[in-house]
C-alpha cells in the first residue's frame, strides 16, 4: 500500500540543528516572492498584489485542494507586507490598505484551515523591497510582535546589513523567537550573504540557532537557474551539514510546455531533503497544472537522510540515496538538449549488492519487478528531464497503490525506532 512506502520516506532524521521542537522534516508549503514579487498595485491588479486577500486565497487553496493533506501546511508571507513606517511605538505594522484586518487576523484565518502562517523580516536597516528592517535594537520587538500575532514561521532576510551585525543578530534573534514561548520557526538567510562555504560559513552554529538555512541566490522560473543552484549544491555537497535543512529556494512550477523540467526540479529537490515550499498561482492550477500536482504529490518528496551521490555519463546525472532498511532513491537526469537518451546500466553497476528487487517508478506509477543486481536495463530520459526510482529488495516491500482519490502521498506517520539510516556509499571512479 502506499501507505507503507509514505512510513518509509515521510522520516524524522536525527539531527542536531536547533531544538526548539520544529522542522524535525523539511518544511513544506507556499510562499509569495517568486511569483508576485513585490507587487502592490492593488488598484489595478487586486488579485495579484501582496495583500490579505492573496494570502487568504492561496490558503483557501492549500486547505481545500489537498495540499495540505500532502504536508504542504504552510503559507508564507515574503518582502513588501510592511507600512514604510512603522507605529508610534516603534514597533513593525502591517500597510492598513493591504491588510486591513491586521497579521493576527490572518493568522487566525490560517490556523482554523490547520495551516501555519509565515512572514518576512530583514536584519538590516530596510528589507530588500525598502521596507523597515530589524535592527540590532529592534530585534526583541519585532520577535515579541511576531508572536503576539500568532506567526508561526520567520524568513530572516540581510540585505542592508554588514558582516558583524549579522554576526551578532542571527543568533540574538533565534534568542528572542525562543524566549516569546511561541513555536516559530526560524529560517535564516545569512550564509547566502556570506558565499554559503567554509570558513566564511559557520555551520556548526547555524545548526544551533536556525532551523534551515539559504545558502545561495534567489531562484529564478527558468531552468537555467535551476541548473545553476542545483549544480552548486551538488559541487558542495560535502559541506552542506547532511541532516539539516539546507534551501535551495523555491520550487517554482515552470510553463507547461517545460514539463520534464518542472519534474527534474522537484526530483532534484527531493534528493537534497529540500525544504519544499512552491511559489505559482495555486488559483489556476487547472487542466495543465495536473502534471504539477502529479510532481508535487510525489512520495520521493520526503527524502530526509543523509547524503546524495553524483554520477556522469553521457551528459546523464545519477543521484542516489539510501533510505531505511536497504531501500533508496534513484534520479537519472538529463542535461542533454538533444534527444530523448537510452541510459543503459544495471544495480551492480551503481553499486547495488547482490538480490533480487522491485523499482517503482515514481512518474509513471509502474513497477519494474523481476530485477537482480546484475540485470541490464535501459531508462529513457527526455532532454533536461528525469526518471525517478524507489528501489527497494524484494523481501521488504509490496508495490505501493494509489488509494483512489490522489496518485501520491496521502498522510504522514512517524518514524518507528526499527528504521534506521545507512552510511554513504562512494561510487568507484570507473562509474564517473
Amino acid at each position: 500500500m502506499l501507505r507503507k512506502l509514505i512510513f518509509l520516506l515521510v522520516l524524522t532524521s536525527a539531527t542536531s540543528a536547533l531544538d526548539n521542537g520544529l522542522m524535525r522534516t523539511p518544511p513544506m508549503g507556499w510562499m509569495s516572492w517568486e511569483r508576485f514579487h513585490c507587487n502592490i498595485d492593488c488598484e489595478n491588479d487586486p488579485k495579484n498584489c501582496i495583500s490579505e486577500n492573496l494570502f487568504r486565497g492561496m490558503a483557501d487553496r492549500l486547505a481545500e485542494d489537498g495540499w495540505k493533506e500532502m504536508g504542504y501546511d504552510h503559507v508564507m508571507i515574503d518582502d513588501c507586507w510592511s507600512s514604510m513606517l512603522r507605529d508610534k511605538d516603534g514597533r513593525l505594522q502591517p500597510d492598513p490598505q493591504r491588510f486591513p484586518g491586521g497579521i493576527a487576523k490572518l493568522a487566525r484565518y490560517l490556523h482554523n484551515r490547520g495551516l501555519k502562517l509565515g512572514i518576512y523580516g530583514d536584519l538590516g536597516t530596510h528589507t530588500c523591497g525598502g521596507y523597515p528592517g530589524t535592527t540590532l535594537d529592534k530585534i526583541e520587538t519585532d520577535a515579541q510582535m511576531f508572536a503576539s500575532w500568532g506567526v508561526d514561521f520567520l524568513k530572516l532576510d540581510g540585505c542592508y546589513s554588514n558582516e558583524e551585525e549579522q554576526q551578532k543578530g542571527y543568533p540574538l534573534m533565534s534568542k528572542a523567537l525562543n524566549a516569546t514561548g511561541r513555536p516559530i520557526g526560524y529560517s535564516c538567510s545569512w550564509p547566502a550573504y556570506r558565499g554559503g562555504l567554509l570558513p566564511s560559513v559557520n555551520y556548526t552554529l547555524l545548526g544551533e540557532i536556525c532551523n534551515l538555512w539559504r545558502n545561495y541566490d534567489d531562484i529564478q522560473d527558468s531552468w537555467d537557474s535551476v541548473q545553476e543552484i542545483t549544480d552548486w549544491f551538488f559541487d558542495n555537497q560535502e559541506i552542506l551539514q547532511p541532516g539539516r535543512w539546507n534551501d535551495p529556494d523555491m520550487v517554482c512550477p515552470l510553463s507547461p510546455v517545460y514539463m520534464d523540467q518542472s519534474r527534474s526540479q522537484m526530483a532534484l529537490w527531493a534528493i537534497m531533503a529540500a525544504p519544499l515550499i512552491m511559489s505559482n498561482n495555486l488559483r489556476t492550477l487547472s487542466n495543465h497544472g495536473l502534471y504539477t500536482k502529479f510532481t508535487v504529490y510525489s512520495p520521493f518528496l520526503c527524502l530526509y537522510v543523509t547524503l546524495f551521490f553524483l554520477q556522469k555519463r553521457s551528459h546523464i546525472e545519477v543521484y542516489w540515496r539510501p533510505l531505511s532498511q536497504s531501500a533508496s532513491a534513484l534520479v537519472f537526469l538529463s542535461r542533454r538538449q538533444d534527444m530523448p537518451y537510452h541510459y543503459h546500466t544495471s544495480l551492480a553497476k551503481l553499486n547495488y549488492t547482490a538480490g533480487s528487487y522491485k523499482a517503482y517508478d515514481v512518474f509513471t506509477g509502474k513497477t519494474l519487478s523481476g530485477l537482480s543486481a546484475t540485470t541490464e536495463f535501459t531508462v529513457s530520459i527526455d532532454p533536461s528531464g528525469v526518471v525517478m526510482w524507489y528501489v527497494y529488495p524484494r523481501m521488504h516491500y509490496e508495490h505501493p497503490q494509489d488509494d483512489g482519490r490522489y496518485p501520491y502521498i496521502r498522510q504522514k506517520h512517524r518514524m518507528s525506532s526499527s528504521l534506521h539510516f545507512h552510511k554513504p556509499r562512494v561510487l568507484p571512479p570507473s562509474l564517473l
